[in-house]
């Protein structure tokens, strides 16, 4: 008989459900008060904190919060965390949900064939036949001269995040579309005609709905992410004052996420009737801001979370003037009115779900504020101090100007730096850091975050410039990359990306080189990473600089017969060298000698690795089905790459 002592409870928090907003102007108090909310309220020893945050980047900075020594105001450890983006975790909640609350209802898939990654592939069988109709004239002349169909693909990428998009934002109007209205409907429910030239777009998602039912029947068709979260908020109703249905979080914690759109946040409140949402919405000011930009008029509401600030009219152009733009600047920070579009947004639908009195007390009670509006404590002399505190009370430029003292010329709090590209970029940003380190002994590394538009393309910059020193150098930083695909990411992946375009490769003697820096290549051909270097200087010795061979060259346009410095012109070079040394030309070719002795040994599987570059590109040079194209992926990876990992010493 088991002893009851030893058994873990599943639950050893009660958690008050509801829809939960905490704002703050500091993204770091928002996080301290994320961690001290989790460490007042435990979950249980089998249960997983989830949380939703914008980037893994982000999640790795709070994870480092919650790691921290109790004593400064951590947890001790950062254990049992589900970490997620919001869509990743919302579809599952949906299909939690409505297999708990609908068990004889239509299943939904666990990837829905309107995905955006499903959808391309649909997209690129169709665009062909498609092109041919008038009405996708608009779009036909771009899919001409298009022999190796990059353009369908191209354009068939684009239209599944567009169509990804509407179903996120504009589920509304799909739902026209599908009932055969080539209509758009506005911020004010007014439904417009559709121009002529982008009637193809509706008609479009009523063919990619018509091939949907006709693969999948009708729970194909109806599991498309608008519709399934109609579904879901009817099914949700259900929830309130029951336990959360099995394999649903029973506290959501919602953190860094800039924006979340107007479906997300009624799937976030349904799911608060049985779980504890918490946002903590980092937000610049402490007073309503809402309605100072365009289109005010669709912004006027009846209840909002944040105070107006004391004399603000309620409409900004109450001068008389009627010019709004000269209100807007005598009453409201310019840039936050500029560049805060998404942020207004946000918080304006935040205004609709949320309603204080069912959780302020419950965070009076913990001593926890849900409104952390700090002023910043630094010196005023600070012109980043000096924007952050003026868009935070929302002054105007006239206030500003009577508000703070000169700016010192010598302040560099925010420093604009023109580079002509990303490398330079990079280099830039490695100075100024050695230099705040050097100018602040706390500083520490993982303080810092930096974040760019596009990570993959900043990826091998990055680590060219932060990875050239070694460790053990005083100026050596310690970085990490976060968000990067993993066909950006691995090596493996990087060189299977590269064998799949050898129809189009040049195959220098980089390409090459980059191929062989690859373990698992290099195990399936017998080499060792300690050759590299020898066969480099027999590349450069051979004379080899790009091309397998002449007929490969020729399909790239260049005239036939362009045997010099190719991969079979240096291959022969290295094998006569190895025959007869240092002898005469034989048959037009110059032997190579400096190949000999145990090293000599590397020349076969530099032949085999070039015979099997060969005869793949043959292959990959024939057009097939897409059947036919997954045995020859799957003889690439047998060809190319060892199973097996190498023996360690």
């Amino acid at each position: 008989m088991s002893d009851p002592s030893l058994s873990l409870p599943l639950s050893s928090t009660p958690l008050t459900p509801g829809f939960m907003v905490v704002h703050g102007n500091r993204l770091e108090d928002l996080r301290k008060l994320a961690v001290e909310w989790m460490r007042l309220h435990p979950l249980g020893p089998l249960e997983n904190e989830t949380l939703l945050v914008q980037s893994n980047g982000i999640g790795q900075w709070l994870k480092l919060a919650l790691a921290e020594d109790p004593k400064n105001g951590g947890a001790g450890i950062a254990a049992a965390l589900d970490v997620m983006l919001p869509a990743r975790f919302l579809w599952q909640a949906y299909r939690t949900v409505l297999t708990h609350i609908d068990q004889d209802g239509e299943a939904v898939p666990e990837t829905s064939p309107f995905d955006k990654s499903r959808l391309i592939w649909r997209l690129l069988r169709l665009l062909p036949d498609l092109a041919e109709q008038e009405a996708f004239a608009p779009i036909a002349q771009f899919l001409e001269t298009d022999r190796d169909q990059r353009k369908h693909y191209q354009l068939a990428e684009r239209l599944a995040d567009l169509f990804d998009q509407y179903q996120v934002y504009r589920a509304d109007w799909l739902d026209a579309w599908a009932k055969g209205e080539d209509v758009l409907i506005t911020a004010r429910g007014e439904t417009r005609p559709l121009d002529d030239h982008q009637r193809w777009q509706p008609e479009l998602w009523r063919i990619l709905r018509d091939d949907v039912a006709a693969t999948q029947g009708n729970a194909g068709l109806n599991s498309s992410r608008a519709q399934v979260h109609q579904r879901f908020l009817k099914a949700a109703e259900q929830l309130e004052g029951q336990a959360c249905p099995p394999g649903l979080p029973r506290r959501l914690m919602i953190f860094g996420i800039s924006s979340l759109p107007s479906q997300t946040l009624e799937a976030l409140a349904a799911l608060s009737r049985c779980c504890q949402v918490v946002l903590c919405v980092h937000n610049p000011c402490q007073f309503y801001w809402a309605d100072i930009i365009e289109h005010k008029d669709l912004l006027r509401a009846s209840r909002y979370r944040q105070q107006r600030k004391h004399g603000m009219p309620e409409a900004l152009d109450v001068l008389g003037t009627g010019d709004a733009d000269e209100a807007l600047h005598l009453h409201a920070q310019p840039l936050l009115a500029a560049w805060g579009k998404q942020g207004r947004d946000y918080l304006r639908l935040l205004d609709e779900h949320d309603d204080t009195g069912g959780y302020q007390t419950l965070f009076e009670q913990q001593a926890l504020r849900i409104d952390m509006f700090e002023p910043f404590s630094e010196e005023h002399g600070c012109l980043l101090t000096q924007l952050q505190d003026d868009i935070r009370e929302l002054r105007p430029v006239v206030e500003t100007q009577q508000q703070w003292p000169t700016v010192p010329s010598a302040d560099d709090s925010i420093v604009f730096h023109i580079a002509h590209g990303p490398q330079r970029e990079v280099e830039i940003l490695h100075d100024q850091l050695l230099a705040a380190f050097s100018a602040d002994p706390a500083l520490r590394p993982r303080d810092i975050i930096v974040m760019v538009p596009d990570i993959d393309r900043y990826a091998p910059h990055i680590d060219a410039v932060f990875g050239q020193l070694p460790s053990d150098d005083p100026r050596y930083i310690p970085y990490t990359l976060s968000d990067q695909a993993s066909r950006h990411r691995l090596p493996l992946m990087i060189a299977l990306e590269k064998l799949l375009r050898l129809p189009e490769l040049r195959l220098s003697v980089s390409d090459v080189m980059d191929l062989l820096d690859v373990p698992a290549l290099r195990q399936r051909f017998r080499l060792e990473e300690r050759d590299l270097p020898v066969l480099e200087r027999w590349m450069e010795g051979a004379g080899i600089r790009w091309g397998l061979n002449a007929r490969q060259r020729q399909t790239l346009a260049l005239p036939e017969g362009l045997e010099q410095n190719t991969w079979a012109f240096g291959l022969r070079r290295l094998l006569l060298g190895y025959s007869v040394g240092d002898g005469n030309a034989w048959q037009g070719i110059e032997p190579f000698d400096d190949i000999g002795g145990l090293e000599a040994s590397l020349a076969g599987p530099l032949a085999t690795l070039l015979e099997k570059l060969e005869a793949t590109w043959e292959i990959f040079c024939q057009p097939t089905d897409a059947e036919h194209w997954v045995a020859r992926l799957r003889e690439l990876l047998e060809t190319f790459f060892s199973p097996r990992m190498p023996r360690k010493a």
